[in-house]
C-alpha cells in the first residue's frame, strides 16, 4: 500500500473522484467538500489535508480528508485501510478537532490516533445518512423561492445562529454572510416566505455526479412548530430529484424531531456515521 497526501483539492479531486464517483452518494461529504474547495466557496482558516490510499498497481481504495472547520472525514475509507493513514494525519494535523467515520473506522482511528498524538478521545455525534425513496409532499402556510441578495441581512444572523446551535465553529457574521452570498449567487439556498417574514431556510450542495447532499436545513426558534423547514425540505428535494439527481441529507441521531420529519418526506436510513471529539 502507498498513501499520498496533498493539499491541493484540485489535484485530489483528479486523482480519487473516479473512485468516490462509484457510489455519489455514501461520497457524498468528501465529494462536496472537494468540490467547493476546487471552486473557491470556502475559506479555510488553515489548508486542508487530502489523503489517499493505493494499491501497488496506483489504483485508489480510500480517500481521507482533513478540514480546520470539521475535523478529519473518513467516509471513503474502509475501515482496513485505517492503520495505513493514522501516522500520515498525525504527523500532518496532530492536533485535529474530531474524526467521524463508520462506527467501526472511526473507533479505530481514534484509538490509534490518540496513542500516537498523547490525547484523550470521546464520542460526540451519531449521525445518519439518508437517501430519498419515495417522495411525500409537504404542506405550510407559505411559499419557498430561492434566496436573493436582498435576505441576506435578515439571514445572515439566522445562519449565525444555525452554527452556534449544531454545535459549529463560529466564524463571525462576515464569514457567514460570504457563505450566504456564495449559496445564493450558485442557486443553492432556499427560503420559505410567510406572509413577507422569512421564516426556514434550506441549503444544498452542488450536484456531483448525479447525487446532492440537502442541507443545512434551519428554522428559528419563533418560527418552529408550523412546519415550515419541513415543506421547504419537501420543495428542494423536490426540485433536485425532479432534475435526475439521487437527493440525500445527514440527520443528528440525537434529534428524533428532524428524522421524524425527514423520514415523512420520503427518506430512508443509509448509513450510520460516528464522531468522536479530540482533547
Amino acid at each position: 500500500m502507498t498513501v499520498r497526501v496533498t493539499r491541493d483539492p484540485a489535484a485530489f479531486a483528479e486523482l480519487v473522484f473516479p473512485f468516490l464517483q462509484r457510489d455519489p452518494v455514501l461520497n457524498t461529504t468528501i465529494l462536496s467538500n472537494v468540490s467547493d474547495r476546487v471552486r473557491g466557496l470556502v475559506d479555510d482558516p488553515e489548508p486542508p489535508v487530502f489523503v489517499s490510499v493505493h494499491n501497488p498497481a496506483g489504483e485508489v481504495l480510500g480517500a481521507v480528508i482533513w478540514t480546520a472547520l470539521r475535523g478529519i472525514n473518513l467516509s471513503g475509507l474502509p475501515t482496513g485501510l485505517v492503520p495505513h493513514v493514522v501516522d500520515v494525519l498525525a504527523n500532518a494535523v496532530p492536533r485535529a478537532r474530531s474524526v467521524i467515520g463508520s462506527a467501526d473506522a472511526a473507533r479505530l482511528f481514534a484509538e490509534q490516533y490518540a496513542v500516537r498524538t498523547g490525547r484523550a478521545f470521546v464520542p460526540s455525534e451519531r449521525v445518519r445518512l439518508h437517501k430519498l425513496g419515495t417522495f411525500v409532499p409537504q404542506r405550510a402556510v407559505g411559499t419557498p423561492r430561492l434566496a436573493e441578495p436582498a435576505d441576506l441581512d435578515v439571514l445572515t444572523p439566522f445562519f449565525g445562529a444555525y452554527r452556534q446551535e449544531v454545535g459549529h465553529a463560529a466564524e463571525g457574521a462576515e464569514a457567514d454572510r460570504r457563505w450566504l452570498e456564495q449559496r445564493t449567487e450558485h442557486h443553492r439556498l432556499w427560503i420559505w416566505d410567510c406572509n413577507g417574514h422569512l421564516v426556514a431556510l434550506v441549503g444544498h450542495q452542488a450536484p456531483a455526479f448525479g447525487a446532492v447532499r440537502i442541507g443545512p436545513v434551519y428554522t428559528p426558534p419563533p418560527y418552529r412548530g408550523h412546519g415550515y423547514a419541513s415543506a421547504l425540505t419537501a420543495h428542494v428535494t423536490q426540485t433536485l430529484s425532479a432534475a435526475g439527481n439521487q437527493v440525500c441529507l445527514m440527520t443528528d441521531l440525537a434529534n428524533p424531531t428532524s428524522n421524524k420529519i425527514y423520514a415523512a418526506i420520503g427518506y430512508e436510513p443509509l448509513q450510520d456515521l460516528v464522531a468522536y471529539k479530540f482533547s
